[in-house]
């Protein structure tokens, strides 16, 4: 069985946890905090630094804090090394998809006195907690919705959509988008053909999942992802809905009729040159559905700075700095979780469109798919579905084959 870096790294992760015995001894003098993060947007980075800054100024046992920066394709795979090899930072942004390796591991400091949990919304935590206690703060629950560029739809023939709106629709009017434009009609923003579990804003429609809600029994091969996935094929490969395999489009550079994205992006049209909208993803066969992508902050249990660092941690997390953040990752306290909150850090969304997607969306919505041991799982998913993203592929069989790879793996 094949296990990639980044599950190497998580099973590293996990051995020097058992054996380890809790936090290094606390480092004496003014400290210089480290957090890894995946994102090198200058605009998300000078906020950071912005809190930062302001933190110590009241806190002089803390001489820097610093934002390091990790490639998104390899994030956890380097976060998981540099603990493995002594190397740990004392924060770091984790992604919901190796959340569960993360919590169930050890690696994480309880975040007792952080936050009482009745301040977050109750569907925000799940991933995050353990026994009762929360071991990352849910900093960033980002509902997807679907970004639309009003002027090519126009071009195309095509009524704005609303929401409430249907798959048939979204689709139809996608294809009339590159028939008429030659522009892609629409994308599934980070999918690439690599990404898969984005695709999970596309199957939900069908209550279709990866995987049983335990994690233990694949859902690829039922008849609810086999009839999504159908539907998603035809739309690439005979409807020419999407982009097909090899092509790029750009929505935020007028390339794309529409992409499913978070709200983050919204700042990349800023200077757009044509009219858009944000509406909730389309609805499907089982009706309305949202998908979340969400992201924690943890400190790192072996730092000797664990204590600065969760002090830290509840400044950044605070309701006015969580105010601030929300301009790209909507906050988990539900005292923020109003139009009129999110508006004040998101002006280029309108009331309706940060109540339909990003409220609502929160209140309703599932995580992308995470499992325990997720990176082998992700690689061997990847490697199964590359025979899907063909003319001629058997939908049917090519899921039946995800599922006799990695049952393997979810029985364990």
């Amino acid at each position: 069985m094949r296990i990639t870096m980044a599950a190497a790294g998580l099973a590293g992760l996990l051995v020097l946890t058992a054996c380890g015995s809790g936090s290094e001894p606390a480092a004496t003098g003014p400290a210089t905090l480290r957090m890894t993060i995946w994102t090198g947007n200058a605009e998300h980075l000078s906020l950071l630094n912005s809190i930062a800054d302001e933190y110590k100024k009241t806190h002089q046992d803390v001489a820097a804090i610093k934002f390091d920066t990790l490639p998104i394709e390899n994030y956890t795979t380097t976060l998981t090394t540099q603990i493995a090899g002594g190397n740990a930072p004392d924060l770091a942004w984790i992604l919901e998809n190796s959340a569960p390796d993360f919590v169930g591991s050890g690696a994480l400091a309880p975040l007792n006195n952080l936050v009482q949990p009745e301040q977050l919304a109750p569907a925000t935590t799940k991933l995050w907690q353990q026994e009762g206690k929360l071991y990352a703060y849910p900093f960033s629950t980002s509902p997807f919705g679907v970004f639309v560029n009003l002027d090519l739809l126009k071009q195309a023939g095509q009524k704005p959509p609303k929401a409430g709106w249907t798959w048939e629709q979204a689709i139809a009017a996608a294809a009339a988008v590159n028939k008429e434009s030659g522009k892609a009609g629409l994308v599934v923003r980070d999918f690439d053909y690599k990404g898969w579990d984005n695709l999970a804003t596309v199957w939900g429609g069908w209550g279709a999942e990866a995987w049983s809600e335990d994690g233990r029994t694949c859902g690829f091969a039922k008849p609810e992802m086999v009839e999504a996935m159908t539907f998603l094929h035809k739309a690439i490969f005979t409807d020419k809905a999407l982009p097909a395999p090899g092509s790029t489009a750009d929505f935020f550079a007028g390339e794309a009729g529409m992409t499913i994205t978070q709200i983050s992006r919204a700042s990349l049209l800023k200077d757009a040159t044509f009219k858009w909208d944000l509406i909730p993803l389309p609805t499907g066969p089982k009706g309305a559905y949202s998908v979340i992508g969400q992201a924690g902050i943890g400190v790192i249990k072996k730092s000797p700075n664990a204590a600065k660092a969760a002090d830290f941690l509840s400044f950044l997390s605070n309701p006015d700095n969580s105010a601030k953040l929300g301009q790209y990752f909507p906050p988990p306290r539900t005292q923020l979780l109003t139009a009129e909150s999110l508006g004040k850090s998101n002006p280029l969304l309108k009331p309706e469109q940060l109540q339909q997607v990003v409220i609502d969306g929160i209140s309703t919505g599932r995580v992308k798919p995470s499992h325990a041991g997720q990176a082998e799982l992700a690689q061997t998913v990847r490697a199964q579905l590359d025979q899907l993203w063909q003319p001629g592929a058997d939908v049917t069989k090519t899921l039946a084959g995800v599922c006799t790879a990695i049952q393997p793996m979810l029985a364990k």
